[in-house]
């Protein structure tokens, strides 16, 4: 670096379903400033969950106005900007870039009949696109609007994902890449294109979707009024970014195969990196291309993960927090008599793809503490981690490290549950929570250092701690998880 030249600082911004952040990241990939919002869902009926796009815009410009008012000079010194996103909603545009719908998020269960109709029109469509229908996923979606919205497809010019529509406010240009585009199932997840005979299934056609890039890709600038408006310079460039679990892998350096990412967030997620493209539709695993050229992403999905825990804070009063810390204390005799559940609260996809699963609880009785229900929903969660990666170990997926990451990591004991059903060691890594944020400012890295991007995005994070296996409660938790496999989906 020239002498008297400043640190460049790139952003990553992580467009969350339940909350947004941006991180500001420098050279070293330390964020050394963050912000966030919440991000409220709407649920207007049993088993639906949808945002309005605006919102993600509205709460990522008060966030950079925050950080443009108390980190100015960090500010100044902006280069590059990626995003990452939850995935699989569909943003509707119609002529003038306005939303036609409200998007349909990845936790929505309203589009199952559409699932099988899909299926039953392409029934190879597992093995072309990241996995079976589900009612989560886009296509599925987009029959569903035709059947009850068709306006809303009728007056739409485009189709966007979440973080695009982000992205497009920010630059004013109309993008998506290639992570993001294999949740839609309209993209054959092998040669990274879009679909035909898929986009004719669904009713769609390539006229009316944008330009599909990488993920470290230059998607655009920051428009000259935004670089005014938060004291950046003049040429502030885009990466296209990816979706969330994808930032989040390359946030902990999973960038090659054999590395894996273990996400204990909202719903947590097992991403590992391989070499091949090893779908596995059959076991509901999610398989498609990584943000890292040459690479895919084998998807383990635990469909609520610290969800589980908070609806069980709701109904106790109790701070979930509180609730894993009360588990915690549970000795090896107590957690034998805790009863078992399978947390699917909001169904199961990896390895059973049962949309329509609800959670169970057995073996409760009036004698159960606040304790050993917390207990039994953490364990539960766990054992829904230890079912995918089985799932993904039988498909061939190469796992040889794991470093968890998100909220749920907070509780020592709750990691050790799952590094003990997986019989591995979980290495927690500096500033993990930001996983992320701090994935997506990778991709920015190495948009604007191409020459070094395989290092950008490979870089191992130091970690805070390693969990290793309890070997005390090996045995009695390997005993539960059959009771767990016995329980039934639905009633």
């Amino acid at each position: 670096m020239p002498a008297g030249a400043c640190p460049v600082i790139v952003a990553g911004i992580d467009l969350g379903t339940s909350g947004i952040k941006v991180a500001l990241v420098d050279e070293g990939g330390t964020c050394v400033a963050s912000a966030s919002r919440p991000s409220p869902v709407d649920a207007p009926h049993p088993g639906w969950s949808q945002q309005h796009p605006d919102q993600w815009v509205r709460l990522t410009f008060e966030i950079l106005d925050e950080l443009a008012t108390d980190h100015g000079p960090l500010m100044a010194r902006l280069r590059a900007v990626s995003l990452s996103g939850h995935m699989l909603g569909q943003v509707l545009l119609d002529t003038s870039d306005s939303p036609t719908t409200p998007c349909i998020l990845w936790n929505d269960q309203r589009s199952t009949a559409e699932c099988a109709e899909l299926l039953e029109r392409v029934p190879d469509i597992g093995w072309r696109t990241n996995g079976q229908p589900d009612p989560g996923l886009t296509a599925p979606k987009l029959l569903w609007l035709a059947k009850h919205k068709p306006d809303a497809l009728r007056t739409a010019d485009t189709l966007m994902l979440p973080k695009d529509y982000v992205r497009l406010h920010l630059t004013g240009e109309r993008a998506t890449e290639v992570t993001d585009a294999s949740g839609t199932m309209l993209l054959d997840c092998a040669s990274s294109s879009w679909d035909d005979q898929l986009l004719a299934v669904v009713g769609w056609d390539r006229t009316r979707l944008p330009p599909l890039l990488k993920s470290c890709d230059y998607a655009g600038q920051l428009r000259s009024e935004l670089c005014a408006r938060w004291g950046t310079p003049n040429t502030v460039m885009f990466a296209a970014g990816s979706g969330d679990n994808y930032a989040g892998a390359l946030g902990v350096g999973a960038a090659v195969p054999g590395r894996a990412a273990l996400s204990i967030g909202t719903s947590g997620v097992l991403s590992a990196v391989d070499g091949s493209f090893h779908p596995a539709p059959d076991k509901a695993i999610l398989t498609t291309p990584h943000a890292v050229d040459g690479t895919f992403l084998s998807m383990g999905v635990v469909m609520a993960a610290t969800q589980a825990l908070d609806w069980l804070a709701r109904l106790t009063g109790t701070p979930a927090g509180e609730l894993a810390g009360l588990a915690a204390q549970l000795t090896p005799h107590e957690i034998e008599r805790c009863p078992v559940s399978r947390a699917s609260i909001t169904g199961v996809r990896t390895p059973d793809n049962r949309p329509d699963a609800s959670g169970f609880i057995g073996g409760l009785r009036g004698g159960h503490s606040k304790a050993e229900l917390a207990y039994s929903i953490m364990e539960g969660v766990a054992m829904q981690f230890l079912a995918a990666y089985r799932a993904q170990r039988a498909s061939k997926v190469p796992i040889a490290s794991i470093q968890a990451v998100g909220g749920g990591t907070r509780s020592v004991f709750w990691t050790g549950l799952i590094a003990t059903l997986l019989e591995t060691t979980l290495a927690v890594p500096r500033q993990g929570e930001l996983a992320a944020c701090l994935g997506a400012a990778r991709m920015a890295a190495a948009a604007l250092d191409p020459a070094n991007a395989k290092s950008i995005l490979g870089a191992v994070p130091v970690s805070t701690r390693k969990i290793e296996p309890n070997r005390v409660l090996h045995e009695a938790l390997h005993d539960r998880f059959e009771m767990h496999l016995r329980l039934p989906f639905a009633t």
